[in-house]
């Protein structure tokens, strides 16, 4: 089909629900993508950070063809082999107990609020169920997830709303404490506030909330659907911060690209969630078990490092452009926000250079790249020669 095909259908037969930029995508290699008529991309955006190992990666296409053709799909009710492995990766690589597996960001992190919730009924019983968001998080559509979003933006419509959450202050110890109460039962975070604008959070104010929770028996919940997988240059953004939280979600990367997601707990919460409690048909599918075993194995240490490596490197780059549009950059690792120079606006700069052949993200006011995590110097060069050229 042509792109012009495609459009025509998709517009047809899909519902309404996204802004797609004007772009139809066939077919990749490495942090390049293609139309059905051949144009090229440059991609800066990895499918919002999914596709870690870029496009057309052979052991990893040949890992999920090889699981297909074996057994694409069995009950939870039984046991198999890639998820399980998977399992021990994580638990192993981060110091975290055990694994839930799940479909996306957001029902992983509908996991999370409702390990939190039993973990405090179990201990305390009703009348403690109380989770404390950040002011300018993003935490996902479904009802209990976009509660949890601290983006009045997200909000509209959907009324009413989840009842159990208070929002505090980013990197303001003072505004957690005068938000929470006896009925406070966890604190849940993004390490780096991705939607609300590519966000560090403070290693100080982060250690002291997780020594705070400690203090509290309230459950840290960190949300690193974006910033994990190592998207941050590290396995997962926490183990940069110097914490163990009592909970994290994860998905994004995991599989490479295909839909997968889950929770981990620590020790004091592995056996929260019980049998009959917590559920999903197509969580722990074997082949995309297959497809996270291979991503792990090239997310090695050495790895790691490089992507640490890359996204300095990028930024440095970008600001030594000058560009009239652009302000400072800040992120970790391959997570990556640009400021908006006053008088610009995101959306028309990222048309332009998406027209240009750059796919790039926004995010808050601001930019937002996210490039596959093998991405090469000379892709990389290739991208920033489009920024240069296009908005110079």
């Amino acid at each position: 089909m042509t792109s012009q095909e495609i459009k025509s259908l998709t517009n047809q037969y899909v519902m309404n629900t996204y802004g797609r930029f004007d772009v139809v995508i066939d077919h990749g290699k490495g942090a390049k993508l293609y139309s059905p008529e051949g144009k090229e991309y440059i991609d800066f955006t990895s499918g919002i950070g999914v596709c870690d190992l870029g496009y057309g990666d052979e052991t990893w296409a040949q890992a999920v063809f090889a699981q297909a053709k074996q057994v694409g799909h069995t009950s939870n009710l039984f046991y198999t082999e890639p998820c399980a492995r998977l399992a021990e990766k994580l638990c192993k690589r981060t110091g975290m107990s055990n694994v839930f597996f799940a479909n996306g960001g957001g029902e992983a992190n509908e996991g999370m609020i409702k390990l939190a919730r039993k973990y405090s009924f179990d201990k305390y019983g009703k009348g403690r169920a109380t989770i404390i968001p950040l002011k300018n998080s993003f935490h996902g559509r479904t009802m209990a997830t976009l509660t949890a979003t601290g983006q009045d933006q997200f909000h509209n419509y959907f009324f009413p709303f989840v009842e159990g959450f208070k929002f505090a202050e980013a990197n303001s110890l003072d505004s957690l404490k005068a938000v929470a109460g006896d009925d406070t039962c966890a604190v849940m975070m993004e390490l780096v506030q991705g939607e609300g604008g590519v966000l560090p959070l403070d290693k100080e104010y982060v250690q002291a909330v997780a020594k705070l929770c400690a203090e509290k028996d309230w459950l840290l919940l960190v949300d690193e659907v974006q910033t994990g997988v190592g998207r941050t240059g590290s396995l997962l953004a926490f183990q940069q911060y110097g914490i163990l939280p009592d909970v994290c979600s994860f998905a994004k990367g995991i599989a490479g690209g295909l839909p997968m997601s889950g929770i981990m707990a620590n020790e004091k919460c592995k056996g929260v969630l019980t049998p009959g409690t917590h559920a999903t048909t197509f969580g722990a599918n074997p082949v995309c078990g297959a497809a996270g075993l291979v991503v792990q194995d090239v997310l090695s240490d050495e790895f790691l490092a490089q992507v640490r490596e890359k996204g300095e490197y990028l930024r440095a780059q970008i600001e030594a452009l000058c560009l009239p549009c652009f302000g400072k950059t800040r992120g970790l690792g391959l997570m990556i926000g640009i400021e908006m120079a006053e008088g610009y606006k995101n959306g028309e700069i990222a048309n332009k250079l998406v027209e240009a052949g750059l796919l790039v993200l926004t995010a808050g006011p601001g930019m937002r790249l996210l490039p596959p995590l093998v991405i090469t110097k000379e892709e990389m060069d290739a991208g920033i020669a489009i920024m240069k050229k296009t908005l110079g």
